[in-house]
């Protein structure tokens, strides 16, 4: 018995470092999807975007200029604007730039946190069952009897539109979910040899939970964080959109959309280029989900 035991406790470490390596494994074998490149590229133009809008020569996104410009139009100060202007005279290629860097940012940001507390009660309920499962499962059913963009709009109603507000709203609102599919993961994860052998050796619960466990559930995760971080997008640009997201005159999609909205076919450009930006952005993050998962079911 000691033997197996041991044996157990030498393969561990080898488990572990494989795992640690198969979130960078998976990016090198992305190029092996067509689909996951696609998406990936376009994931990758808008951070690009979003990191250099600060050495771009743009205008400034909230100057007021010439409104209802056309695309290609000329600037008063011999400029061009590219993708026209809005109805206040503003830049919308600027806008579509600088607000990337919002979405990036917030969606990021709002998604990790979502996680961090989602794994934490997921793994908790699955390895600890009994009454932590109890109380961990009753809390996130009660936060999914909600849909998710109703949970988020009377969260950031109630304590007001702010990005830190976005943030409390997705982990409320995404959290739950996420707790439930780690909580899956544990429970077949915890019937494994290697977690036999750490209880072994005399290791803590939360050190089982955090490095034994939750690593050897990332395969499933990470592809369930691309298309996350793509409802997020979603989440934010609805908020935007409803006059709940990021405050103004910062530059928001959702919100340019809610602004060129009443002006129809008059300025479209203003309503679609805003659009194509938000549904491009999202299609990359599904489509690079997709690659992941075509990738990890060849494995």
């Amino acid at each position: 018995m000691s033997s197996s035991v041991k044996l157990e406790d030498e393969k561990a470490p080898v488990k572990r470092e494989a795992g640690l390596k198969l979130f960078f494994k998976r990016l090198a074998l992305i190029r092996e999807s067509p689909v996951g490149m696609v998406g990936a590229a376009l994931i990758l133009f808008w951070v690009v975007m979003a990191v250099l809008a600060p050495v771009l020569p743009l205008y400034d996104p909230n100057a007021i200029m010439a409104p209802f410009q056309k695309i290609g139009a000329a600037a008063p100060d011999g400029g061009t604007f590219w993708l026209g202007t809005d109805h206040k005279g503003r830049d919308i290629l600027s806008r579509i730039i600088w607000g990337a860097q919002k979405v990036l940012i917030w969606a990021t940001f709002a998604t990790f946190v979502a996680y961090v507390v989602g794994m934490l009660m997921g793994v908790l309920a699955g390895y600890k069952g009994g009454w932590a499962d109890e109380i961990v499962s009753f809390i996130a059913n009660i936060f999914l009897s909600f849909p998710f963009i109703i949970l988020c709009i009377i969260i950031v109603a109630t304590l007001g539109a702010s990005g830190w507000t976005v943030v409390v709203a997705v982990t409320f609102a995404s959290a739950p979910q996420i707790m439930r599919i780690v909580r899956g993961l544990v429970l077949d994860l915890k019937t494994r040899d290697y977690i036999f052998a750490a209880q072994t050796r005399g290791e803590t619960p939360w050190y089982i939970m955090l490095v034994e466990l939750l690593p050897n559930a990332r395969g499933p995760l990470i592809v369930d964080a691309c298309l996350r971080l793509g409802y997020t997008v979603v989440a934010i640009a609805t908020l935007g959109f409803l006059g709940l997201g990021l405050p103004p005159p910062d530059p928001d999609w959702g919100l340019m959309l809610k602004e060129a909205v009443p002006l129809g076919a008059f300025a479209g450009h203003t309503m679609y280029l805003p659009a194509a930006a938000l549904a491009s952005l999202i299609l990359g993050f599904n489509l690079l989900a997709d690659g992941l998962r075509e990738i990890s079911l060849r494995d």
